[in-house]
């Protein structure tokens, strides 16, 4: 007798996702199954429950964040959908000072999407999760028609812990704080922007996209609890929309200063030749840190020990402002004002 279609395993090499994989029978039990569970297995997600049953350590308080991913294409020098899917919530969580344990998963695969491609995705998901430290522990997938989507989105929701106490947020930001950053900024939205517009350089621009939490870890030992105020991961919108956001919060201007902001020398020309502004570039890797002058210093120091982190610079100060300017003092002496962005120069670059 001949075995019924979804008793074969898949064909990962030639497969292409169909609407069966999306109707909760046993071809998408044999998806979830073949690709996710695979990539994905840990204890919590053997017990096939629709949510997962979590430990928190006592003494700390609960941490969440989630994140939808469109970005395209789908694989860029330096990453892909999948990776950068673990990599943005890890790190959202991580900007609250906290230690990230657990994601969650959802897909919505556009009919037609080739299993190979997925396969490859929940592998690179995979891998960003256990370098990362965290388990993928629940999730769902879902397929629409050919034509109603764009390949696969994946949104992605991050738990971790942070100790009582801890209160490091986008409010807290003081007069006379002074403002670092992980390193040069710009790479990941330029390596998007090259892939798509087909532009070639000397060398490959790679997207920096990366888990932070290591060296947010390592920052927070390096000083007294409270002396850093504000982190934050500077994604869409890039340093200076990241920036004004912290500004409004605390109601504080900023004084950046134009010849500290590091920028590859490649990104800025890049930049240049297409019109944009660096400061605008989403980041997919890098951290603003708003610290205590006190303790600047030390911080500084203990983020370019890091490997995340070797490249990090000093950039401004926070000061009193009752316009919340972020300001530049630009290399030629003079000032400007960094605005907001009416808009998103690159749409779908994460």
């Amino acid at each position: 007798m001949k075995k019924p279609d979804y008793i074969r395993p898949l064909d990962i090499k030639h497969g292409r996702v169909d609407m069966n994989h999306g109707a909760g029978g046993r071809a998408g039990a044999q998806l979830v199954e073949e690709i996710f569970a695979r990539a994905f297995d840990n204890a919590a997600l053997r017990q096939g429950n629709d949510g997962a049953l979590l430990d928190i350590p006592a003494g700390h308080r609960l941490v969440m964040a989630t994140d939808a991913h469109v970005i395209s294409p789908l694989f860029f020098p330096g990453g892909d959908i999948g990776c950068l899917s673990v990599h943005g919530t890890v790190n959202d969580v991580a900007m609250l000072g906290a230690r990230p344990l657990y994601l969650a998963a959802s897909f919505i695969l556009e009919e037609g999407f080739a299993l190979a491609d997925l396969k490859r995705i929940a592998d690179s998901m995979a891998a960003a999760a256990r370098e990362a430290g965290v388990a993928v522990v629940t999730g769902d997938t879902k397929v629409v028609e050919q034509g109603k989507g764009d390949s696969v989105f994946i949104s992605t929701t991050g738990v971790g812990v942070v100790p009582i106490g801890r209160e490091i947020g986008g409010a807290n930001a003081r007069p006379g704080d002074v403002v670092l950053v992980s390193g040069p900024i710009g790479d990941h939205g330029v390596a998007i922007l090259s892939l798509r517009e087909s532009l070639e350089f000397e060398t490959t621009i790679e997207s920096d996209t990366a888990a932070l939490h290591g060296l947010v870890a390592a920052m927070l030992a390096a000083a007294p609890e409270g002396a850093v105020r504000t982190l934050r991961d500077p994604t869409r919108g890039g340093l200076a929309t990241t920036l004004n956001e912290i500004a409004r919060q605390s109601s504080v201007g900023m004084l950046l200063e134009e010849a500290a902001v590091p920028v590859r020398a490649q990104v800025e020309a890049a930049c240049e030749l297409l019109g944009l502004d660096p400061l605008y570039i989403a980041n997919e890797g890098k951290l603003v840190a708003i610290v205590a002058p006190a303790h600047a210093g030390a911080v500084l120091a203990a983020m370019r020990e890091h490997p995340l982190g070797r490249e990090a610079a000093r950039i401004g100060v926070v000061q009193e402002d009752a316009h919340r300017f972020v300001q530049m003092a630009t290399r030629f002496g003079g000032r400007r004002v960094v605005d907001w962005l009416s808009g998103e120069p690159l749409p779908r670059i994460c």
